[in-house]
């Protein structure tokens, strides 16, 4: 009877033992049946007719503006959007039902919607501060990325943000609408082949006459009923709320934003990157402060900027925001001056002026004759052939590039790594103004060397709990 009841309990402990490994062994199957759906989930296989399900992080605004661009695309879904703001989440919702017909599920917290393992990629247009948090995370979820510009709020954010896309094989675009235009396009392939001949000169502006009133100087508050201050900081530094540092206008302060520089300046430089065929200066100085001082912004109202770039070139950024006067010969945001003409790009297209002369004058004057009678290019041979391209940019085609990068695998037209690029000469500018500088720039290891001060603005403290990238 002993014996039995002995091999009857350890009957009952085998039993048992084989029904607590079987479930262990469920146990490990399953995980293993997560995990690789969720590389499945990373590597997914897109068809031309395949829809991609999108997230949004920021829709106020410039997101707004972004959002539009989307729903112009036939084979994509808004499956959810996140934004602190409930207004902005209302507006938005309404406007995807609209387009789309289905309701997006909307989030205060990003976070909640980067854990949704069934949407492909996210569309972040949050403040600059933001970007790196934000797009790192996404990342790391699994999910495509499309940021928009500028790409990071110091250079070492942006460093980080190229490491997490390619650590984590993510197509990400960085928001510079003007990469998937084809006539800007079609004007840096002409100067870059020697179209204009050789490019000794570049200068860009922004130019908008904002006195006498500015931004204004309201005085610091509590911030309204429902708006989470503390949220809108993230890692920013903490500071009494002001109207004008939230928002749009959060543009004109030094803890979410690089200024006109950044906001303006990073479109410029990535016509002008590619045109010249350069990734970096090697050098840069700027100038400027409040000159005008007409409301409580901490960037320049007034600035110039002047970065020297391989081949010999001198690239220049002019911020006016006191003076409304067109600086350039033609009204446009960048000249291109080379040997053979000029050419005046602006987000509207652009126009290619010859320089002129006339070369049996030129060779009947002695030398000394020649460089000093004024006028001496006038005359009646163009060196080169006029042109004038015009055109519209469009959101919707730097959009439709994202989308077909996330079902080719292929590089975007503003691929995470040229965005750092451009964004990060402008960055450059600002950290030399503010060191009141002329830096040398070592781009292969995006450092100064010739400045060890200005280094330590390469990166800057997180506010905790927020964790600087790495």
């Amino acid at each position: 009877m002993i014996a039995r009841s002995v091999h009857s309990a350890n009957l009952i402990e085998e039993v048992f033992m084989t029904l607590l490994q079987r479930r262990e062994f469920n146990i490990a199957v399953a995980a293993t049946g997560l995990a690789t759906a969720s590389a499945a989930s990373a590597k997914r296989v897109y068809g031309a007719n395949d829809r991609i399900r999108l997230g949004f992080i920021g829709v106020g605004n410039r997101g707004d503006q972004v959002l539009s661009a989307f729903l112009e695309q036939g084979d994509i879904e808004v499956a959810g959007i996140s934004d602190m703001h409930p207004p902005h989440l209302d507006f938005a919702a309404k406007k995807i039902q609209a387009s789309k017909g289905n309701e997006p599920t909307t989030y205060r917290d990003y976070r909640k919607l980067l854990d949704r393992q069934d949407i492909d990629a996210v569309v972040i247009c949050t403040p600059d501060h933001w970007h790196a948090l934000q797009m790192i995370e996404a990342c790391k979820s699994g999910k495509d990325v499309y940021v928009e510009k500028p790409l990071s709020l110091c250079v070492a954010e942006g460093r980080a943000m190229v490491n997490a896309a390619r650590d984590n094989n993510r197509v990400v675009q960085c928001g510079i609408q003007r990469m998937s235009c084809p006539f800007a396009a079609e004007a840096a392939d002409f100067i870059r082949n020697g179209g204009i001949g050789k490019v000794s000169v570049v200068r860009a502006f922004h130019v908008q006459n904002e006195w006498p009133n500015g931004i204004g100087r309201p005085e610091d508050a509590e911030p309204p009923e429902g708006f989470d201050w503390n949220q809108w900081l993230g890692p920013a530094p903490m500071r009494q709320y002001n109207k004008n540092r939230s928002f749009y206008r959060f543009r004109w302060f030094n803890d979410y934003s690089g200024g006109q520089l950044t906001n303006f300046g990073v479109h410029y430089l990535s016509q002008i990157h590619r045109s010249l065929g350069f990734d970096a200066p090697v050098s840069v100085a700027a100038l400027g402060g409040k000159l005008v001082d007409f409301d409580n912004r901490e960037v320049p109202d007034t600035m110039e900027v002047v970065w020297q770039y391989p081949g010999n070139t001198l690239v220049t950024f002019s911020q006016f925001n006191a003076s409304g006067t067109q600086p350039a010969a033609r009204p446009c945001e960048v000249e291109f001056r080379g040997t053979k003409g000029t050419l005046y790009f602006s987000s509207r297209g652009y126009e290619v002026v010859p320089e002129m002369i006339t070369p049996n004058q030129f060779a009947a004057r002695s030398p000394i004759d020649r460089n000093l009678e004024r006028g001496w290019r006038t005359g009646e041979k163009a060196m080169i052939e006029p042109k004038k391209v015009s055109g519209t940019m469009r959101d919707a085609d730097h959009a439709r590039n994202f989308l077909d990068c996330i079902k080719s695998r292929e590089k975007p037209s503003c691929d995470v790594e040229y965005g750092h690029q451009c964004t990060s000469a402008a960055l450059i500018a600002g950290i030399a103004f503010k060191t009141r500088s002329l830096l040398d720039w070592d781009a292969s290891k995006e450092l100064f060397t010739n400045n060890s001060e200005a280094n330590k603005l390469l990166s800057y403290e997180y506010r905790k709990p927020h964790v600087f990238p790495e």
